[in-house]
């Protein structure tokens, strides 16, 4: 799958683009702020229905505009499907698939699947759990459809929870609240489930990686996960999770943390309090790693990503590196460009000769693509 052509209109510092890119490497060039990230942000949105640098919806209109427009062409070489996004200021943005609106949306990320490296990919490792929640959801997604449906029931379940929470406090009432946690308890378990898979086939996977991206590392990098209501043990390659003692585990630890979750007014068991984390051999990468070896975990979960796509959907998703390569030694940066698929790839660079690959190169300034 590879992006034939990308329309734009009022999207963030473009007022119209059409851009056609190589099917193979591409490499956008300008100075910072010239819109090169723009455009892969762009490309992103249409496979994902949101920003990867997790920016609302309204502010990736262009100033003083009532709404932005993204349309691409997705092709495999037999066929071509179309995607058409139209964001407006005020009210709900419009999703098109062959100018007909999809039966769900969770198919879009299917039909044009997308991998990105991006700056901000550090903080995946050293920040807080959320952004690794989202990276195993996301990606769960895009392999398999009904992922992001069990996690948008999840999300309903804990919202109309925790709003009973909030107005009602300890007055809550207990029938109401038995149905929720009942809700909470199977959509949750699911949600764990699906994570735990993951990350029992993205085991080897981080492996081989970083030890292709690590330098002379000969640490072996491996997940682990901490839930928020059960024993998840060691997470080992085919992992089956069992979802009727999850179901029952989340059942349990709601009822018994009732009172607590009256008194404080939220929800404090579920995935939304887990915490996915990797370890260099015995070593949490989030405290006892340097920051060069938690760069090369972010790109590995990358490319760990990138390969599950790939073998899923029997053909390489786009790939999309933004400004990664500024920001690795030169042992990194060649393991890196030795990873470079197949496939298409989008790059962005202040310089020229930061890119070690040859590819078709573009020039990008204030709006302009050439």
């Amino acid at each position: 799958m590879h992006l034939a052509w990308l329309e734009l209109s009022q999207f963030r510092s473009y007022e119209n683009l059409r851009f056609e890119p190589d099917p193979g490497i591409n490499v956008l060039v300008g100075r910072n702020g010239a819109g090169k990230t723009n455009i892969l942000e762009a490309v992103g949105y249409l496979s994902m229905l949101k920003s990867f640098r997790r920016t609302p919806d309204a502010a990736l209109i262009r100033s003083g505009e009532e709404r932005a427009i993204i349309r691409g062409g997705f092709g495999d070489g037999d066929s071509e499907v179309d995607i058409a996004v139209e964001i407006p200021a005020a009210g709900r943005r419009q999703v098109m698939v062959n100018g007909k609106r999809p039966s769900r949306l969770s198919d879009v990320a299917i039909t044009a699947p997308v991998v990105a490296f991006l700056p901000d990919d550090l903080d995946l490792v050293k920040r807080g759990p959320a952004l690794r929640r989202e990276y195993l959801d996301d990606l769960g997604a895009q392999l398999v459809p009904t992922v992001g449906a069990d996690q948008r029931e999840f999300e309903k379940s804990l919202r109309q929870r925790n709003s009973l929470l909030r107005q009602d406090g300890r007055n809550a009432d207990p029938m109401s609240l038995d149905v929720w946690d009942v809700r909470i308890a199977e959509s949750g378990a699911r949600v764990l489930v699906n994570r735990l898979r993951l990350l029992g086939r993205l085991c080897n996977r981080l492996t081989d990686a970083y030890g292709t991206v690590g330098g002379e590392s000969r640490d072996l990098l491996r997940p682990i996960y901490t839930s928020s209501w059960v024993t998840v043990g060691e997470i080992t390659e085919g992992l089956e999770p069992d979802f009727e003692i999850l179901a029952s585990a989340l059942l349990k630890a709601l009822e018994e943390r009732r009172t607590r979750d009256m008194e404080t007014r939220s929800t404090s068991a579920g995935p939304h309090r887990d915490d996915p984390g990797f370890l260099l051999d015995d070593r949490d990468v989030r405290v006892r790693a340097s920051q060069g070896e938690q760069r090369s975990v972010a790109l590995s979960l990358r490319i760990a990503a990138y390969q599950l796509l790939d073998d899923r959907h029997g053909r390489p998703p786009i790939l999309l590196l933004d400004d990664v390569f500024s920001e690795l030694d030169p042992g990194r940066a060649e393991g890196v460009t030795g990873l470079l698929p197949h496939g298409q790839v989008l790059v962005t660079s202040a310089r020229d000769d930061e890119v070690p690959e040859m590819g078709r190169r573009w020039r990008v300034r204030e709006g302009i693509l050439k």
